[in-house]
């Protein structure tokens, strides 16, 4: 098999309905809009069990391989839930992600602890919910953890996250495994580091070598070079050490199709070249095939996700753009502001009707940078249209504040023609729940 789902702009079962509205898991999203209100993030659970079975199947021929959804993408008890039953364990980057995850009933040793500057308070939880693997990023890290763990009575299994040296094409600040970054070990300080754990940190256990080279990755050549660089470092290990290390955790990092331009590869031809990689480098260099993790984020929850939003007012530029704004923008979605990102959208209530114009769709926030789509050629689009901007589930809700005091939108998980909310829309009082006057100013 060569496509996956990563390589669809739409969920699986976004079509025309016979009210000629566009229906994702059998719902029909102005229903949607119309019942829980706009913006509105909307995923679909069998796009999501749809991308998880790709990888599952993808990397079906090496035995010893544990998937870990990167819940920076989009981290809430229902998603947690869902990839919990599809086998996935998690990747987690702050106490939050690592109690929500918690609370949801995932399997807390399926858990990696994973982050350049993890507090004192985020240790300690993890040790006591039972996080199974610590990613440790440098030697202050290293000296803490070993110090909380033997506060605990614990021996606490680490990773050494390691920056191995690859720049992949993508925007700088999704750039991860080039030298100059501020995650992970550099290769020279690697064997410091095992000389401190063999000797002097008897409450670390040393299981494995980590590393991730970016993110919204179309190449493939990244992959193989990681893969290479970590075997080669394990046998090094074993080598000076007698360290026999079995696991290596290659980061994710997949990119997925957010317009027609893009052409990211597929989950099956990603796994072609790592389990390729991994085999030629277990056999050139000698070691045990290790335990493989994986750690996809956006690949997995992107594509299930979409936006909806309500046209508003617009205005026409002498001899220039025209603009129509939405009610939301870059408080719900700050990647077109951050990066430069672009989406794909369609007009909700009329999406196979001509299309008449080039517009910009513009949000509502006080800045001028808040654009969500420069010059898109839709169908005429009116004020209490609904405008669905597909591709939005991953960094959408996750990078989302209050900007302008705005209360964040609800989230729906669509299936089989039901939906349910599994984030509540922020109220007023929500906004102000945190609040506080000192009672010299009343």
């Amino acid at each position: 098999m060569s496509g996956s789902t990563n390589q669809s702009i739409k969920p699986v079962t976004a079509k025309v309905n016979q009210n000629g509205n566009l229906s994702i898991g059998g719902c029909d999203t102005i229903d949607l809009a119309s019942k829980y209100g706009t913006p509105l993030y909307v995923l679909d659970e069998a796009t999501i069990r749809t991308i998880c079975k790709d990888y599952k199947d993808a990397f079906a021929s090496y035995a010893k391989v544990n998937m870990m959804y990167a819940s920076k993408a989009l981290c809430t008890m229902a998603v947690s839930k869902i990839l919990a039953e599809e086998g996935f364990g998690f990747d987690v980057v702050s106490a939050g992600e690592i109690y929500t995850v918690y609370k949801s009933g995932a399997d807390m040793n399926k858990v990696l602890f994973n982050g350049n500057n993890k507090t004192v308070s985020e240790l300690t939880l993890a040790l006591e919910l039972g996080v199974g693997r610590f990613s440790v990023d440098n030697f202050l890290e290293l000296s803490l953890l070993n110090e909380l763990a033997k506060s605990a009575d614990k021996t606490a299994d680490i990773l050494l996250r390691i920056t191995p040296g690859i720049e992949c094409h993508t925007h700088e600040y999704i750039q991860t495994g080039h030298l100059d970054s501020k995650f992970g070990f550099d290769l020279t300080q690697v064997d410091e580091a095992v000389e401190l754990i063999l000797n002097e940190y008897s409450n670390l256990k040393l299981r494995g070598l980590h590393a991730h080279i970016g993110s919204q990755i179309f190449e493939t050549q990244v992959y193989h070079d990681e893969i290479e660089i970590l075997v080669k470092e394990l046998a090094h290990l074993d080598e000076k050490f007698g360290l026999k290390l079995d696991e290596i955790n290659i980061g994710g990092g997949l990119g997925v199709k957010y317009t027609d331009k893009d052409c990211p590869p597929s989950t099956y031809k990603i796994a072609d070249v790592i389990l390729k990689s991994l085999n030629e480098s277990i056999e050139k260099y000698g070691i045990e095939p290790p335990t493989l993790y994986i750690e996809p984020g956006r690949s997995i929850i992107s594509t299930s996700g979409v936006t909806l939003y309500t046209a508003g007012s617009s205005k026409q530029v002498p001899h220039g753009k025209k603009y129509v704004a939405v009610d939301g923008g870059m408080a719900d979605n700050a990647r077109p502001a951050m990066y430069g990102a672009e989406y794909s959208a369609c007009v909700a209530n009329k999406p196979e009707a001509e299309t008449l114009q080039t517009v910009t769709i513009a949000g509502r926030f006080c800045e001028s940078g808040d654009i969500l789509i420069r010059e898109i050629s839709l169908p005429e689009l009116g004020e209490g249209d609904i405008l669905c901007v597909y591709n939005t589930g991953a960094y959408n809700y996750s990078m989302s504040s209050n900007y302008n005091r705005v209360p964040k939108p609800a989230m729906v998980l669509v299936n089989n023609s039901q939906s349910d909310i599994i984030i509540e829309r922020e109220t007023l009082d929500d906004l102000i729940s945190h609040d506080r006057i000192p009672d010299r100013l009343k």
